[in-house]
This record gives C-alpha cells, sequence and structure tokens, in this order.
C-alpha cells in the first residue's frame, strides 16, 4: 500500500502517518510519499500498489494546490492505465468542524473513479452524535467517505485530536483487510 500525501503544516503527516500505522498494523507493507516531493521511483510504486491512500489539508474547500498538481500529473498512469482496479481511499484535515472537508474527500473519490479504481470508504457510524457519545470516540466529526480531522489552526501538529488519529488507524487497517481480500479474489479468478 502507498499513501500518497501532503501536509502544508505537519497536521495531515500526523494523519498519513496513523494511516500508515494502523495499515502495517493489518500487515501491509506500506510507503509514505510526499506529492510535492515525489520521485520517478515513487511513482512507479505507486504503480505496483494494491492500494493508494490520498491525503491533503483542506484548503479553500479542496484538497491542496500541491496535491492538485500530483493529481494532474497521474493523467500520465490514466493513459497507461497503470491505476486501474486497484483500491483507494482518502483522509484530509482542516481547522474548521466541517471546512468543506467532504468536498476534498469527494475529489478523492473522483480522481480514484477517474483511474478505474475502487474506493473504499471509513466503514464506519459516527461518533459523538449521542447524549452518550464524546469528543473520544472514533469518527467523531460524522465521515462516512474516508478519515477527517480537526485541528486548531493556530496550534501545531501535535495537537492533532486523537480520536482523528485513531480513526486514520481505522482507515490504515480497514483498506489492509480489505486489500487482503481483494488480491485473494483477483488470484482465485
Amino acid at each position: 500500500m502507498s499513501i500518497a500525501y501532503h501536509s502544508g503544516y505537519g497536521h495531515t503527516a500526523v494523519i498519513a502517518e496513523a494511516v500508515r500505522a494502523g495499515a502495517a498494523e493489518a500487515g501491509a507493507e506500506v510507503r509514505l510519499i510526499k506529492v510535492d516531493e515525489i520521485t520517478d521511483e515513487q511513482w512507479e510504486t505507486l504503480d505496483r500498489s494494491d492500494a493508494i491512500v490520498f491525503g491533503s489539508p483542506t484548503y479553500m474547500g479542496t484538497a491542496s494546490g500541491a496535491f492538485h498538481v500530483f493529481a494532474e500529473e497521474s493523467s500520465k498512469r490514466w493513459f497507461q492505465p497503470a491505476w486501474k482496479d486497484k483500491l483507494a481511499a482518502g483522509f484530509t484535515n482542516s481547522a474548521s468542524k466541517s471546512g468543506d472537508k467532504l468536498h476534498t474527500l469527494q475529489f478523492f473519490q473522483i480522481l480514484a473513479g477517474q483511474h478505474g479504481m475502487h474506493w473504499v470508504n471509513l466503514g464506519l457510524h459516527p461518533g459523538w452524535n449521542s447524549s452518550t457519545g464524546s469528543e473520544n470516540d472514533l469518527n467523531r466529526l460524522g465521515f462516512f467517505a474516508g478519515a477527517a480531522a480537526r485541528t486548531n489552526s493556530d496550534e501545531g501538529p501535535e495537537a492533532v485530536h486523537k480520536a482523528d488519529v485513531a480513526t486514520a488507524g481505522h482507515l490504515g487497517r480497514r483498506v489492509t483487510e480489505r486489500a487482503k481480500v481483494f488480491v485473494r479474489g483477483r488470484v482465485a479468478a
């Protein structure tokens, strides 16, 4: 599995690391790839991966400019089609509770769809949506499409909420588990 992400101030890197840790815990070999520093070798790593998890902060209602550059560059893979039938998932972070994070996750879903990839959702009910819930619940922000995090804009990466980190770890484990099933099914077919 590869995690292709951009992090402007380090907050999204914390989430990327949590996805990586969750995937590794579930048995995946995982590579973190910073899309604003991507090399030819890392593009080839993405081509060989069974699953690619996209990640970016949400800036001005969408993924960062650096991630958009990466997405446009991925069109070279689209022509081959190098990423067809891979699994895909995504995560994002912003300072606002909503912050239009859903739009970023939908951007990732459309990118994956254009490549012919299969989207893996978060697979969790929303947390913190009842009187017995708390801000420490998994999926405390209530996203279904992918992992979402909320971090104050005036605090550093160490302030990324623990529940959001745990939710990202869940996403990494879920993608790894789905990839195992997917690969076994492909071999059996």
